[in-house]
């Protein structure tokens, strides 16, 4: 990876979700996985035609059901389209999504686009936001943008809705299946603008931010303007082992729930992983259990069952971490657009001083970074407690406007967060 991550930092169980992973590229995909939550969808998601073609192909809409749609929407889609497979990068895979227009006359040159990357839902088929439907959080933050008059396309990533594995925080999939979602409905004939703005929360806000540096090779047609990323993760070997001393190993804690999901994708790439060479028999029915629940449900079977990281591991992991960095870190930190992160002061799943050193190593990268860190809120929180300054942020990128960012007057990292941890996603 060209300029590889660095950060330091208060140790987070969100960090536990690496310490599933193998770096393992290449290695071939299992053939047997038992964290492939497949099925339990309609028709709609499974695609039985050719995948030829360049990807971001639009295969088929419907409207989408109440429980997906959003009231601030027009009309409010659900889309099956093309993509490639991020992890070999060259397979196409039929990737489903939604899309949402906003009420009213479309502007002249058409509805500018927000691409919407989700932050952890599952691995499961059915954890897919447009079959799911989505949190009260996220629901309104969308509604916030369709007021404002900007559409919305928001993928599922691929794994989620549609057959086979879901790639859980690796940043090439998911930013090669939101690039090719914009494609997807730029060429539908919806009435949308050519400019679009990336935005994403924790998972996606990792998306987000990652789709901004692969755009540049893989869809550099697309006229994208800027990035939105809150909660953003930010990992690196060294800080593994820095941040490993300061694992709660023996408090029950929901955010293993991460480390869990984080286990389909070591399926998916090295064959040989087993997960009860590391998981205990205390945790291992909650573990198989995540292949077809969704994040709500997983928190709350960790909770119910007391597990603690000493009792749901039975052996260090972390020789299998310090090689997988590749897999979720970003192409690059030199950015063509400007990108605003949203930081919550007191977040729990992605501590600050993560988010922070993300900033402060792509202003040294040369890229224009607007970095707020929000006193008192949350992961969850700052989602729509950033929205007062997004929002001002997106309007300027939109209509062209130079945002001159703050590399030269970087926000301090906060203390560690007191209060106790409470995935959020």
């Amino acid at each position: 990876m060209a300029e590889m991550i660095q950060m330091t930092g208060p140790r987070n169980l969100f960090v536990a979700a690496l310490a599933a992973f193998a770096a393992l590229t290449g290695a071939g995909l299992a053939q047997a996985a038992e964290l492939r939550g497949d099925g339990g969808v309609s028709a709609f998601y499974t695609w039985d035609g050719p995948v030829t073609g360049r990807p971001g192909k639009l295969l088929r809409t419907e409207p989408a059901p109440a429980a997906v749609e959003l009231v601030n929407a027009s009309r409010s889609l659900r889309i099956l389209y093309t993509s490639t497979d991020g992890l070999d990068g060259k397979s196409k895979v039929v990737v489903s999504g939604a899309l949402y227009i906003p009420k009213g006359a479309a502007p002249k040159g058409g509805w500018p686009l927000m691409a919407w990357a989700h932050g952890t839902v599952g691995v499961a088929d059915i954890c897919a936001p447009s079959w799911a439907g989505r949190s009260a959080r996220d629901v309104t933050y969308l509604n916030f943008w369709l007021d404002k008059g900007y559409a919305i396309v928001a993928s599922d990533y691929q794994g989620l809705g549609t057959p086979g594995g879901h790639p859980y925080l690796a940043t090439r999939p998911a930013a090669y299946n939101v690039l090719d979602s914009v494609r997807a409905v730029q060429g539908g004939g919806y009435g949308l603008s050519r400019k679009v703005v990336l935005i994403g929360q924790s998972q996606g806000g990792g998306a987000a931010f990652a789709t901004a540096g692969y755009a540049r090779t893989y869809a550099p047609e697309l006229d994208i303007r800027g990035s939105v990323a809150t909660g953003t993760p930010y990992f690196s070997p060294e800080a593994q082992l820095a941040l490993d001393a300061a694992r709660p190993k023996d408090a029950v804690d929901p955010l293993l729930g991460y480390g869990f999901y984080a286990m389909s994708l070591v399926e998916q790439m090295d064959p040989t992983f087993r997960i009860d060479d590391y998981i205990s028999d205390a945790a291992l029915p909650v573990v198989r259990a995540s292949a077809n629940s969704c994040f709500t449900t997983l928190v709350r079977q960790i909770t119910d069952a007391r597990l603690t990281y000493n009792l749901s591991y039975k052996k260090d992991i972390s020789p299998l971490t310090l090689r997988a960095y590749g897999l979720m870190g970003y192409a690059t930190l030199r950015m063509p657009r400007p990108i605003f992160m949203g930081t919550g002061a007191v977040d729990r799943d992605v501590p600050p001083g993560m988010q922070v050193n993300l900033g402060n190593d792509a202003c040294k990268a040369g890229s224009v970074i607007e970095q707020h860190v929000y006193p008192g809120l949350d992961h969850s929180g700052t989602v729509n407690g950033s929205t007062g300054d997004s929002s001002v942020f997106v309007r300027k990128v939109f209509a062209g406007e130079k945002v001159a960012g703050n590399c030269n007057a970087r926000p301090a990292i906060p203390p560690p967060a007191p209060a106790p941890a409470r995935a959020a996603g």
